[in-house]
């Protein structure tokens, strides 16, 4: 068996192509963890597997940040296609991994979702490999996660938050002789940025493209990137790469479950450096992102007014009963049980529907809000 290979998928440009086509290729399984999933080729693609006899495996996030709902939805229509399908445990803060394997011989690692957004107009990457070590570490990995058993690290150079990422991420980061250029959206994790600051001090060039959250006097090489940012990579004087899911952050490190391969291969690590390169060089955010499709933009975006409704009808349901604080206030403000006749209906409705204006408009301010700050700072 000759040395392992190991491609890099470079997002926008390759595309979904490379999924379907791993897909397509599959003779006896494909397993694949899913986060978001709104690429339609790619489902059609897993149901013509399984009508070739193929076994087809989905592990389904069992939440993710508003879009359960197309989650349950993409369940029900896999499951009508054959493919089997499980949810993840609940137990920890997220279940954000991104990676498939094939005939439990070809191994995908993906710092991005299977969305038009992360693969058409982000800058983000994935990797293809045959290792089997990191085969066969993505299976234990599947398998664990599927039952909903713990699943111990058994490789050093296999990433997985919250068992072995910040303890390898950090070694791997000490090693660097030379340089680190860094793609992250968030820099935040205090020892992570210790060791950073004590590798610069050392006289490591550091580059990061993207956030560095937390303040530091010796990490001055930061910038944002020219279109949207979704993907966490780190290559090592020239050499080595991480490729996956976790940002240098506490939140994604200890209490997330996500997924990332160490790997050194001339050809993807040079493909990852010169895209790093080329981005650093590129003015930040020098085009607007091009407008989404409609059918896109539906799946991708939350509409606000529906959630405003949504949360002020569960809180005006949530309401007791409303006359006996009203009494209670008359009496705060006039000293006495007032003697006019209080119609408990017509109070709570007006109540009632007075909070929901109050939660609507609060809810809308804030999605909006949250909705802007998200867009600054992609655009960062």
């Amino acid at each position: 068996m000759g040395r392992p290979s190991v491609k890099c998928l470079i997002q926008p440009g390759d595309g979904v192509m490379p999924l379907i086509k791993g897909i397509n290729a599959a003779k006896r399984s494909v397993e694949i963890f899913i986060f978001r999933f709104n690429r339609a080729e790619l489902e059609k693609a897993l149901a013509a597997a399984v009508t070739r006899g193929v076994h087809v495996h989905a592990l389904i996030a069992n939440t993710n940040r508003g879009g359960e709902q197309s989650l349950r939805n993409l369940e029900t229509r896999l499951l009508e296609a054959g493919v089997s399908v499980s949810r993840t445990a609940d137990d920890l803060v997220r279940y954000h991994g991104k990676l498939m394997i094939v005939d439990r011989r070809i191994l995908y690692v993906l710092a991005f979702n299977f969305t038009y957004l992360d693969m058409e107009h982000s800058r983000s990457v994935g990797i293809v490999t045959n290792n089997k070590h990191h085969v066969d570490q993505a299976v234990k990995l599947f398998e664990a996660d599927v039952k909903r058993q713990p699943y111990s690290a058994g490789s050093s150079t296999f990433i997985v938050s919250p068992a072995n990422a910040r303890q390898q991420l950090t070694s791997f980061i000490k090693a660097a002789k030379k340089q680190l250029l860094i793609y992250d959206p968030e820099v935040s994790d205090p020892a992570i940025v210790r060791t950073l600051e004590s590798r610069a001090r050392a006289g490591v060039e550091i580059r990061i493209i993207g956030k560095l959250k937390a303040k530091s006097e010796i990490l001055k090489d930061t910038k944002g990137s020219p279109i949207r940012l979704h993907t966490r990579a780190i290559v090592r004087d020239g050499s080595w790469a991480f490729v996956g899911s976790q940002s240098l952050r506490a939140l994604e490190l200890d209490a997330r479950r996500e997924v990332g391969v160490i790997f050194r291969d001339a050809g993807a690590v040079s493909r990852i450096m010169k895209t790093f390169l080329a981005d650093w060089e590129a003015k930040e955010a020098a085009e607007p992102d091009p407008p989404l499709p409609e059918e896109i933009k539906a799946e991708e975006q939350v509409s606000v007014s529906k959630v405003a409704k949504k949360v002020a009808k569960a809180v005006a349901a949530d309401l007791g009963p409303v006359k006996p604080v009203v009494e209670t206030t008359l009496k705060e403000l006039t000293g006495a049980t007032p003697d006019v006749p209080i119609d408990p209906a017509v109070i709570e409705t007006t109540v009632k529907e007075a909070v929901k204006d109050a939660v609507r408009a609060v809810v809308r301010d804030f999605v909006e809000e949250v909705t802007a700050t998200q867009t600054a700072g992609n655009k960062a």
